[in-house]
C-alpha cells in the first residue's frame, strides 16, 4: 500500500459557475446529452461508505488526471440517490469493469432495490470501504477536492492503493474484456475491435 502524500490540498470544495448572461449562449442539455452519446466511455462502479452504510453507482465520467501524484476524477450527479454519501465520503474505491461484470454496472445503475443484499458479491477491505473482488481492477483513494459544476460535483481522487491484473494481461480473470458504454447501451471491446 502506497503512503499518504501529505503536501496535496487538504480537501477543499470548488465552485464552477456560468453566469446568467452566459448561459443564454448554451446549447441545450438534450443537444448536450445527444453529442455525449456519440462518445464511448469505459464503464466504473464508485463505493464509499461515510458511516451511514455502503453506497456505489455505476459511472462512465471517470478520468485519469495526473501520474504525479496519481489522481483520477469523477462526476456525482445532483439527483444520485447515493449523491448526499459521496459528499461526505473521505475515500472512494473505483472499480474498472470487464465485460463479466455487466450485471454489475446495471445493478448500481438501477435505483430503487437493495444493491448490497447480496453479500456474495462484495466485501470490506481492511481500511472499510466496499470492495468488489470480482472487479477487473480497482483503485482505492482519499478525495482531496470537490467541484460542483452546474448539477453535478465532481471529486478529484488521489490514488493510495491499487489491485490490477497480471502485468500483460488486457482481459479479467475469465478472458473478457473492458465494458464500455456508448449511444445508450453497453458494449467490449476485444482483438475483434483493433484497427
Amino acid at each position: 500500500m502506497a503512503s499518504r502524500r501529505t503536501d496535496l490540498h487538504p480537501l477543499r470544495r470548488t465552485a464552477v459557475s456560468i453566469s446568467d448572461e452566459e448561459a443564454v449562449d448554451s446549447v441545450p442539455a438534450e443537444s448536450f446529452k445527444a453529442a455525449f452519446r456519440l462518445h464511448p466511455a469505459g464503464v466504473a462502479v464508485v463505493t464509499a461508505d461515510s458511516g451511514d452504510g455502503p453506497v456505489a453507482m455505476t459511472v462512465s465520467s471517470l478520468s485519469s488526471v495526473s501520474t504525479e501524484p496519481p489522481l483520477l476524477v469523477f462526476s456525482v450527479s445532483a439527483t444520485s440517490s447515493s449523491s448526499p454519501s459521496f459528499a461526505r465520503a473521505e475515500t472512494v474505491v473505483v472499480h474498472m469493469l470487464a465485460t463479466d461484470q455487466l450485471s454489475l454496472a446495471r445493478l448500481w445503475a438501477t435505483s430503487g432495490t437493495d444493491r448490497f443484499a447480496d453479500t456474495s458479491v462484495w466485501a470490506r477491505l481492511p481500511t472499510g470501504e466496499p470492495v468488489f473482488p470480482a472487479a477487473y481492477a480497482w483503485l482505492r483513494g482519499n478525495i482531496v477536492q470537490r467541484i460542483e459544476a452546474g448539477n453535478s460535483v465532481l471529486c478529484l481522487v488521489h490514488v493510495i492503493e491499487t489491485s490490477l491484473p497480471q502485468a500483460g494481461k488486457e482481459t479479467s480473470r475469465d478472458g473478457a474484456g473492458p465494458l464500455v458504454y456508448h449511444a445508450r447501451t453497453w458494449h467490449h471491446l476485444g482483438d475483434h475491435s483493433k484497427l
